[in-house]
């Protein structure tokens, strides 16, 4: 949720908040909220797709700090939309902020932020990595965070205006306030803690004569938070003269807060601050006004469900999720973040909020390479049921989801229909209550069928690759504009150079890294640091790469739908969106980045091995470059052009066998 302009009113009220020395504590941490702003404020790539390692490192801080002051973190992570999907309005108007974000990025402006596509997933692995509890709630988390936070009498870290309203009985700790970079020593021992503040409740309410706490749920409905738009109150607003007081706010939004508190703080309770709003509104609007001020105000009570039974058991039981009879192994999984809300929300709604990369605005949303892989998701999600999906207009036809996607910069919806599993795959053990059931190998064909690929062809690449690199077969056969070679093979360097960060940093002990492949490690991360975030970007690339990254979403979301026949792979280390492009355009250069990785034989092999693969599935033509009809004037060119086409025909056919004698020579590339 979040009450408009409520955070920054509070944070010009330095009387409102209690110095903390963080230590020895349980906290309760708002996951959405976290991985936002410790991106944002890390100052970490948002044009080119993503530097994923750069936040595991970020991410990986935070928490280690968090465990040398004995601060036991819960994450709790937002599900999916609740079924009556009453903030939609407000997703869709975020949506389209979104996509004016990405078009600014791409633009070269710095006038947006947004996350990148796989942001959630990355931080979910860096999560269980590390051991950190964390649970996904089935919709919003907020009054589940309010429960467990009571529970274990422990504040709540977050940035959400909408926790100076519960009432949470260790307090509130905003984000911007928690200097976990600025760790400090108590002075009588050795013991570390993090400067942070709290919010106090109980100075707030005293600043407006001692206001009854129980009136500011009230205040929030009244004032208007994201999914709560109510014309009768701003009929109140027109009417009523509120006492603003000595108030030097300059913001309207400030001065509308500070007079609606000082006006609720004359009142004992809700029920004759409600009858005094009432008096403002048109007599027939009054009894519906008041029942939707109650409703909205319950927003604000802690949740029945118990996140202690979860960190002890493994059990959610959320009441909201019980009447909609989903299969239990459905809520298991939605409770442990095994499937995204993604998928949550075209099970309930039969609708997805498809989210916009830095692409090219010009061009269709990159989301619609993925396409055939969401509608195999619809197909799953339906088990064989011929539920109606209603419209506008009346009943759409069976089986029709609806999608937002965005339609050069606008936000726009469409009807997809759901594929129908065709063969083998049509009987009744994949109904969605036995989905789980389903064999190992028949649920690991159809996710490769889906992705146009077979096992054995995967087989010269370690299994967990075999995600990845299916997904990058697929995305070859249906990118527009087509993927080139150059991209292809700048992916996959990407892919090899995280291999070579975990051989590096998380060794095997029975192989322990040897020392070129930390040299070429280095030389690799020396062409990311060199990249300028004030380069102009080459916007097809940009978005050829965006295409990828939806591909590999979905078909992570699939492979989760499926119970996981594939291991998944290591997000955090797969793809680095700076260092791809700028290893594209090394490449359409020069053969450096290759030459570079030909001084490591075991990773050159993996990396020979990948592009074998994809070369075995592309389109025919996909390894040769198209030759343009030229003029006389350009023989000479073309003769040229075609040398080049040969020479690379040459190094593809003879990967694996390239010469390495001397190793040390591709490490003299030029930066």
């Amino acid at each position: 949720m979040g009450i408009h302009g409520l955070m920054s009113y509070v944070g010009e009220h330095r009387e409102f908040f209690v110095d903390l020395q963080l230590r020895d504590t349980s906290i309760v941490i708002d996951g959405n909220n976290l991985y936002h702003r410790l991106y944002f404020d890390s100052n970490l790539d948002m044009r080119h797709g993503g530097d994923y390692d750069s936040f595991a490192d970020v991410a990986c801080k935070f928490f280690e700090t968090l465990t040398l002051c004995n601060i036991r973190p819960y994450v709790v992570l937002d599900g999916g939309c609740d079924a009556s999907d009453k903030k939609l309005a407000t997703i869709k108007e975020r949506a389209r902020e979104r996509i004016l974000s990405a078009y600014c990025l791409s633009c070269g402006g710095g006038g947006g932020s947004l996350l990148p596509l796989l942001i959630r997933e990355v931080f979910k692995q860096i999560l269980t990595s590390l051991r950190v509890p964390f649970v996904q709630s089935f919709s919003e988390a907020d009054r589940d965070i309010v429960s467990l936070a009571n529970h274990l009498n422990c504040p709540v870290l977050t940035l959400d205006s909408d926790f100076c309203i519960f009432d949470l009985k260790a307090g509130y700790c905003p984000l911007n306030y928690f200097q976990w970079r600025s760790l400090a020593s108590c002075k009588d021992s050795q013991d570390c803690y993090i400067p942070a503040r709290r919010f106090s409740l109980e100075r707030f309410c005293g600043h407006f004569s001692n206001m009854n706490k129980t009136l500011l749920p009230l205040f929030a409905v009244m004032n208007g938070n994201d999914h709560i738009n109510l014309p009768a109150i701003e009929m109140f607003f027109s009417k009523v003269r509120l006492p603003v007081g000595s108030s030097r706010q300059k913001c309207r939004k400030h001065v509308r807060i500070q007079g609606l508190l000082n006006w609720l703080s004359h009142f004992a309770d809700p029920a004759e601050a409600i009858e005094n709003v009432l008096k403002y509104v048109n007599k027939h609007e009054k009894e519906e006004t008041r029942q939707l001020l109650c409703a909205f105000m319950e927003e604000y009570e802690p949740s029945s469900v118990s996140l202690k039974d979860f960190f002890q058991n493994g059990v959610y039981e959320s009441e909201e999720a019980k009447k909609l009879e989903l299969p239990p192994w459905i809520l298991t999984a939605l409770a442990k973040g095994l499937i995204a809300p993604f998928v949550s929300d075209a099970l309930i709604l039969k609708r997805t909020i498809l989210h916009v990369q830095v692409e090219n605005m010009q061009r269709p949303s990159a989301n619609a390479i993925s396409l055939p892989i969401r509608q195999i998701i619809y197909g799953l999600l339906l088990g064989g049921s011929q539920r109606l999906v209603s419209t506008s207009s009346g009943k759409a036809p069976t089986r029709v989801f609806h999608e937002f996607d965005r339609i050069q910069r606008a936000l726009k919806k469409s009807f997809v229909q759901a594929a129908a599993l065709s063969g083998h795959f049509c009987s009744d053990q994949y109904s969605l209550n036995t989905l789980s059931e389903v064999p190992l190998a028949d649920r690991l064909i159809l996710l490769l069928e889906t992705l146009g690929v077979t096992a054995s062809i995967l087989e010269p690449v370690p299994c967990h690759l075999w995600l990845p690199l299916a997904v990058t077969c697929y995305w070859t056969q249906y990118s527009e504009p087509k993927a080139k070679l150059q991209h292809m093979k700048a992916l996959l360097l990407g892919v090899v150079v995280g291999e070579l960060d975990k051989a590096i940093h998380s060794p095997d002990p029975k192989c322990p890294p040897i020392e070129i492949d930390k040299i070429v490690y280095e030389q690799f991360l020396k062409w990311k640091k060199d990249t300028s975030q004030k380069e102009a970007m080459e916007l097809d690339a940009a978005h050829i790469f965006c295409q990828w990254q939806c591909c590999l979403q979905m078909g992570l979301y699939l492979n989760q739908l499926l119970c996981s026949p594939l291991l998944e792979p290591d997000l955090t280390r797969l793809y680095n969106g700076t260092l791809v492009h700028r290893l594209y355009r090394e490449l359409k250069s020069s053969s450096s980045p290759e030459n570079l990785l030909s001084a490591s034989p075991k990773m050159y092999q993996l990396y020979s091995n990948m592009i074998h693969t994809v070369k075995d599935i592309a389109p025919p033509d996909f390894f040769q470059k198209k030759k343009k009809p030229k003029s006389r004037r350009k023989k000479n060119n073309q003769t040229t052009d075609q040398g080049l086409d040969k020479r690379e025909s040459a190094m593809l056919e003879t990967l694996p066998s390239c010469s390495i004698n001397n190793r040390f020579e591709a490490l003299m590339v030029e930066n």
